[in-house]
């Protein structure tokens, strides 16, 4: 047992970010192989492993599901490199279906383990809104995009994209919808500029 205010040891830390690759790769791609045995094999370590680093289903799913989003809001931010506001959007919202398809995932195989997650998704929808929503005012400050949606309509829609009859291949579907979605979110060139 580790000592408190001891740092993790470096193999363990790998392993726990191993753990993490390998359970959002396992829940992205769904079906009945999603399984907690199928993430430690795919990370290359034992069961044993994967439960002393997430004790429960749930701790595994907070962990891989805060991991994605802290991502997408890092993303969000680095928005202001430069980029095309348009096409940071665009690219924000891409990597949003990778989020949705891995929390899809987990949400199947890890069913009965989430029901305590109502205020980690407040807390984490929260976060979202703010990010694309940073994003969208960079657009509409630029005179890029429409100023008439808010981040609550757009998250719906990329949302409700996602949430269609489960085919495969979906998110290739959404991904072509929300560039089209995106396109019609675009303002005409001034022309008096």
């Amino acid at each position: 047992m580790q000592k408190a205010g001891r740092r993790p040891r470096a193999d363990s830390l790998r392993n726990r970010e191993k753990l993490l690759l390998a359970a959002r790769d396992v829940f992205s791609a769904g079906g009945p192989e999603a399984s907690l045995e199928a993430v430690a094999r795919r990370a290359g370590v034992g069961i044993g492993t994967l439960y002393r680093h997430f004790p429960t289903r749930e701790a595994l799913f907070q962990a891989v599901y805060l991991r994605d989003v802290d991502q997408l809001v890092a993303l969000a931010q680095q928005a202001a490199d430069g980029r095309d506001p348009v096409e940071a959007l665009r690219q924000w919202l891409h990597a949003c279906v990778g989020m949705v398809a891995t929390k899809k995932g987990m949400l199947t195989a890890l069913a009965p383990s989430v029901q305590g997650s109502d205020p980690l998704f407040a807390d984490t929808s929260r976060r979202l809104r703010a990010a694309v929503g940073s994003l969208m005012e960079r657009a509409v400050a630029a005179g890029r995009i429409r100023s008439d949606l808010t981040p609550e309509d757009l998250m719906r829609a990329m949302i409700g994209m996602c949430y269609t009859r489960e085919q495969p291949g979906w998110q290739t579907t959404v991904v072509l919808l929300l560039d089209v979605f995106v396109d019609g979110l675009r303002l005409p060139p001034d022309p008096a500029a």
